[in-house]
């Protein structure tokens, strides 16, 4: 497929870490707002990381541990475009990596591989010198050696076209890779400086698969034949969608306290069935899975004397909610802290990290009595992930072209109220991220939103005005900004965006008529009913999709997805002139169910109707000021959906409309975020602990290529300037740590100030551990020390 712009190529070749599709995993990733991390803090953050560390002889010897993934890697090559999350995870457990990370995501020297890496010229080249553990040697028995990595320096240069490789960040910087003082030390000299050179050789592979394009291409693709970590590759099935790691005697380092690994690709809506059948001891899990392991683990509430209802192990007297009043609230990132999980309903979720079907306002189905004595043996554990989702305003399209208006949508978002309604169920730190480049604790990291401004109505109508959009006279006007949303509570403390509530548009500014708005309020309405109705058939039917309440709970769903289409349908009111369509064309198009619509589906046109107490829409030479908001619609992506319902309602309050799109999960990204066809989207991105490296290509201004088209690398909102390309290129080449973050921060405070991208919260990573499970869990940015992780001594 051909697009009009160049999201790949080059781009992919230049970026470390896959995009996670939020599926939103751009894969589809709190945090401080009020002051930076600075060096001087050398614990990490609160909700860093949740493991249950345990010292070494504590650990058992033996055992194999179960871990879900999303699907079997399908290359073992961790530089190749298809390399996933699975990847890193069989790369880290079985290659060298020459630096780690620590929770605060710095870069340390992995002493099992590396006795020494120093700069050890400036001038006239840079030049580090790598002196390699001499007891470091490939399973084949080879000295890890200068070979190796002139091997790996050569294959992803960027010179042979021979070599199917993602990225060449760093490498392409590099003279050349020779021989030091002696045979275990390699001298590197750089062509450019390069601040991020200890991102370089990790994970290191052998010559064998680097020094020929046909073993680098196709050969690691499902094997590795030499390995240097405490795990190897032992084989993988196909058929029952494993691969298996077994402990590696040859190992020179603290051998691994476990026999063996299995990643197994298991659904996200199958693991908590995974889990209560056994077959499985680690898997990220979503908040509303979360919530129902946690709630297995309390002991049912005592009944009232008399009570047939008490009886212990009767169903229906399990234990109460993560999210009721009785739930015990868990300090942030306390390890082994009980989770209140199950009232999340952020935008932590995507296609391959989807919660349990059904809507924000029905409740996870209740556990059977057996189920739950299962779930007793896990916990969870739970983090702030190293990556964090942004609300994207594409650039090239109009009106989101004027930075006026793009800051004005900007500063119309409250991101602390996203951030608590993601973070906040979860006891996890719940400041909304004030960085692009850094997460809550890295060193530098600092809140650089000021450059932009925090929420206010008021400077978001004025700037709105100043770009020539503006309120008819004599209308209705939005809410002050010091007003809130109303956006309802359920009976666990959680907020919830209730059908009806906070319509995105004004109805009667849409020219909608009396009867067919009375319609429109019975049909929705009637979509609460049957939602209610749904959610008590699913709790009866107990998650047996063979029971009559189960089909009950399926029609009841889809009867409430049909009102709710027809209310739409009948609020989206016609208007004169030229509007786009929610298929993105002008004229006449299709809506979001594929049935077509008139040309002006979006012309919200018509004076506010003062007792319909809604903000009147803001318009210029007539027209209305109204953003396509796309998004994926699969069940995975419901908790997305509602933080786009909440940032719609704040839109709503400055007079800016919006219509959903949804789209596909598969082509979400690649037809939609990647081809620029959005005004607004949600997607997320992983931190990195190299931002001058990594963040450069997301926010690179597009540039012309010789075809006529534009090459915006990973810039999906095509928002960029000349001054934040140099800052980026001077934090890449600048070998003063001080000096280069203070680059790194300049840089983000006018990505702040650009208004191309909006962060908004870091993604908590929620994990189901098996309870005698240790060193293992939420990891954070830290890199699993994987010869640690074992089984409890009882």
């Amino acid at each position: 497929m051909t697009h009009p712009v160049r999201p790949g190529g080059a781009a992919c070749r230049r970026r470390r870490c896959a995009a996670l599709l939020v599926a939103g995993v751009l894969l589809p990733l709190p945090v401080l707002t009020g002051c930076g991390g600075g060096d001087d803090a050398e614990e990490a953050a609160p909700g860093a990381q949740d493991i249950a560390a345990a010292a070494r002889d504590r650990v058992r010897q033996g055992g194999t541990l179960r871990w879900a993934v999303d699907a079997v890697p399908g290359t073992l090559n961790a530089f190749q475009p298809r390399a996933d999350a699975a990847t890193r995870r069989v790369t880290e457990a079985v290659l060298p990596r020459l630096f780690t990370l620590d929770q605060r995501g710095r870069p340390q020297r992995n002493p099992d591989y590396l006795a020494a890496a120093d700069v050890t010229d400036r001038e006239p080249r840079q030049t580090v010198v790598y002196k390699i553990n001499p007891k470091a040697r490939w399973s084949n028995g080879r000295a890890v050696g200068p070979e190796d990595f002139a091997a790996q320096w050569n294959a992803l240069r960027g010179k042979d076209n021979a070599y199917w490789s993602a990225r060449n960040a760093g490498y392409d910087r590099i003279e050349k890779v020779e021989q030091g003082g002696s045979a275990r030390e390699v001298k590197v000299t750089f062509a450019k400086p390069y601040a991020d050179w200890k991102s370089l050789f990790t994970p290191l592979y052998p010559k064998s698969v680097m020094g020929d394009a046909r073993a680098f291409n196709d050969g690691a693709r499902e094997e590795l034949k030499e390995t240097a970590g405490p795990f190897a590759v032992q084989g993988r099935d196909e058929q029952a969608g494993t691969l298996t790691l077994a402990r590696d005697p040859k190992w020179w380092g603290a051998p691994a306290k476990l026999d063996k690994v299995v990643l197994t690709a298991v659904p996200r809506e199958k693991r908590v069935a995974a889990l209560a059948a056994g077959t499985l001891d680690l898997a990220e899990v979503d908040p509303d899975d979360a919530r129902r392991i946690t709630a297995a683990g309390r002991p049912a509430p005592s009944a009232p004397a008399g009570s047939a209802s008490g009886k212990a192990g009767s169903p229906g007297t399990g234990s109460s909610g993560a999210g009721s009043p009785h739930a015990g609230s868990p300090s942030a990132g306390a390890p082994g802290a009980a989770s209140q999980a199950g009232r999340a309903e952020g935008a932590e979720n995507d296609a391959e990290r989807s919660p349990a079907p059904g809507g924000d306002d029905v409740p996870p189905r209740r556990a059977s009595t057996a189920e739950q004595q299962a779930l007793r043996g896990y916990t969870v554990r739970k983090a702030l992930e190293p990556a964090y989702t942004q609300l994207a305003l594409n650039g090239s399209t109009n009106p989101l072209n004027d930075e006026r208006v793009r800051r004005a949508v900007a500063r119309a978002i409250d991101r602390q109220k996203l951030a608590d309604s993601v973070l906040k169920p979860l006891g996890l730190p719940n400041r909304p991220l004030g960085s692009h480049l850094l997460m809550a604790g890295q060193p530098g990291y600092a809140d650089h939103s000021g450059a932009l401004g925090g929420p206010d109505t008021g400077a978001a109508r004025a700037m709105l005005a100043d770009a020539g959009w503006r309120a008819p006279a004599g209308t209705a006007q939005p809410q002050q900004s010091d007003k809130k949303v109303d956006a309802g509570h359920d009976d666990k403390g959680g907020d919830v965006v209730r059908a009806g509530t906070v319509p995105t548009t004004p109805l009667s500014s849409a020219g909608v008529r009396a009867a067919d708005l009375q319609r429109s309020t019975l049909l929705r309405q009637s979509a609460v009913f049957y939602k209610t109705a749904a959610a008590d058939r699913r709790t009866t039917a107990e998650g047996n999709t063979a029971t009559a309440a189960y089909a009950d709970y399926r029609r009841y769903e889809m009867l409430a997805a049909n009102a709710l289409s027809a209310a739409e349908m009948i609020e989206v009111a016609p208007a004169p002139g030229g509007v786009r369509t929610p298929d993105g064309r002008d004229g006449p198009g299709r809506a979001a169910d594929g049935k077509p619509v008139g040309a002006d589906v979006l012309g919200l046109a018509g004076p506010a109707d003062p007792a319909a107490g809604g903000p009147a829409a803001v318009k210029k030479d007539g027209k209305p000021l109204a953003l396509r908001f796309v998004l994926p619609d699969g069940p995975g992506s419901e908790r997305l959906r509602t933080v786009a319902d909440r940032i719609s309602a704040m839109l709503a309050r400055i007079g800016v409309q919006t219509v959903v799109q949804k789209v596909p999960d598969k082509s979400y990204f690649e037809d939609h975020i990647a081809a620029g066809d959005f005004d607004l989207a949600l997607y997320t991105w992983p931190g990195s602990a190299y931002p001058a490296t990594d963040g450069r290509p997301i926010y690179a201004k597009p540039q012309p290529a010789a075809d006529g088209s534009l090459t915006v690398e990973q810039n999906y909102t095509r928002v960029g300037t000349d001054h934040i390309d140099q800052l980026f290129d001077q934090a890449a080449a600048e070998l003063d740590e001080d000096a280069s973050r203070e680059l790194v921060e300049r840089a983000d405070a006018r990505i702040w100030a650009a208004a191309g991208s909006v962060p908004l919260y870091q993604r908590p990573e929620v994990v189901a551990v098996k309870k005698n499970l240790v060193n293992a869990g939420a990891f954070g940015f830290s890199t699993p020390r994987y010869q640690d992780i074992g089984f409890k001594k009882s």
